[in-house]
């Protein structure tokens, strides 16, 4: 069975295929679509039992290391991802400033550099996010994990959806960072005793890559640039002051701003601006639809009539088209103003687009026989109510 394994990882390499690897009880899924070759490595050494990965910390030493760094578990923390050097960083608070403590590879994370933007692209996100003590999760497939919180208001803001993107253990990822079981105990529990001395937000900051010039000249004809500029101004914000920013969302950019002395340095929620704030009130009913109940969402997706998936279809380019509204309805307009000039695509259009907006307010699991009756009833219901047009009267 070694000689076998070694075999079909060897032809996972090479770009063949995509195999499922034993190693003793467990499995793991050699993931090659867009893959470097380093991240293959891992998962490899991951299989065979060649833990810890290179350059793990001494995890049985933690009280010691913490000694030798001049602090204890419970100093306020931030965390920095970097997905291109497959790196996860934490910062511990020693005095008024931020200092590195550990950096442990990341032994697998899914997709390419660039943002995530719906569920189920099996993309990781980047940006700027806050953990909580609702998002220390315990239990279910991985013992230990941390809930980044995506969507944050800027991905709301974009339209963008998903659900529960982890930093958690073992090494095969759909859309999350995989640190293996015993470094997701160690980054679990030095956030747990974080935010039961009081940090109230744990900063979690990822980026594509290192933001150095070099690095971003590289990718200077990404289709992300602008979007990756706008996150090197918060990485060198950090940078600068050793302190977590205070970052808000205004205009589709993150903004950044040195924390307020009275506050201490403590990290703060991420913020929207009445702008970004109203763009996200009106992209709600699409957004819980998604992200709220993706698995829901999709199979009712699946059981529409064409005419019904046009009517979707139709809403979903309205509000792409509403975004560019933002900008010019915060440029010009009053908050109240703002809301208005955002709704008024979708309620022109409510008629065309009530078969997926009722559908999407669905809130009951289609294992059930009675909410597969509903959807069915509210499906029939819904395309005898479509207004008579000159195509549907014949």
């Amino acid at each position: 069975m070694p000689h076998l394994s070694r075999a079909l990882i060897a032809l996972g390499l090479a770009g063949i295929l995509s195999v499922m690897v034993p190693a003793n009880a467990d499995a793991v899924t050699i993931e090659l679509k867009d893959v470097a070759p380093d991240r293959i490595e891992r998962q490899r050494k991951f299989a065979e039992g060649s833990l810890p990965l290179p350059d793990t910390p001494d995890l049985s030493k933690l009280s010691a290391r913490l000694e030798a760094f001049g602090s204890k578990a419970g100093a306020a923390m931030l965390i920095r991802i970097f997905k291109a050097e497959s790196e996860l960083e934490i910062w511990l608070r020693k005095g008024d400033a931020f200092e590195r403590f550990a950096t442990y590879p990341i032994c697998h994370w899914s997709g390419t550099l660039g943002p995530k933007l719906k569920e189920g692209d099996k993309q990781t996100p980047e940006g700027f996010y806050t953990v909580t003590r609702q998002q220390l999760h315990q239990g279910g497939r991985h013992p230990r994990s941390l809930n980044l919180g995506f969507p944050n208001a800027f991905d709301k803001s974009q339209a963008r959806n998903g659900s529960y993107i982890l930093v958690h253990g073992a090494c095969s990822s759909v859309g999350c960072f995989a640190m293996t079981n015993a470094v997701i105990e160690e980054i679990y529990n030095l956030s747990e005793a974080s935010i039961k001395e009081g940090q109230e937000h744990l900063p979690v900051h990822v980026f594509p890559f290192r933001m150095t010039a070099a690095n971003l000249n590289e990718h200077k004809a990404s289709p992300w640039i602008d979007f990756w500029l706008n996150l090197k101004d918060g990485y060198d914000a950090f940078e600068r002051t050793r302190q977590a920013p205070r970052v808000s969302v205004c205009n589709n950019r993150y903004e950044f701003a040195e924390p307020a002395p009275q506050e201490g340095g403590a990290p703060s929620p991420l913020a929207a601006c009445g702008a970004t704030a109203a763009a996200i009130e009106t992209l709600e009913p699409y957004y819980k639809a998604a992200s709220h109940q993706p698995l829901l969402w999709q199979r009712v997706l699946a059981t529409l009539t064409p005419s019904q998936k046009q009517s979707y279809a139709e809403r979903k380019n309205l509000v792409a088209a509403r975004r560019p509204l933002t900008k010019r309805a915060t440029e010009t307009a009053t908050k109240g103003e703002r809301v208005q000039a955002l709704r008024a695509p979708l309620q022109a259009s409510e008629a065309a687009s009530r078969p997926a907006t009722r559908i999407s307010t669905l809130k009951c699991s289609l294992q059930r026989p009675s909410c597969r009756r509903f959807v069915s009833l509210a499906q029939k219901s819904l395309h005898t109510r479509r207004p008579r047009t000159a195509a549907n009267a014949r």
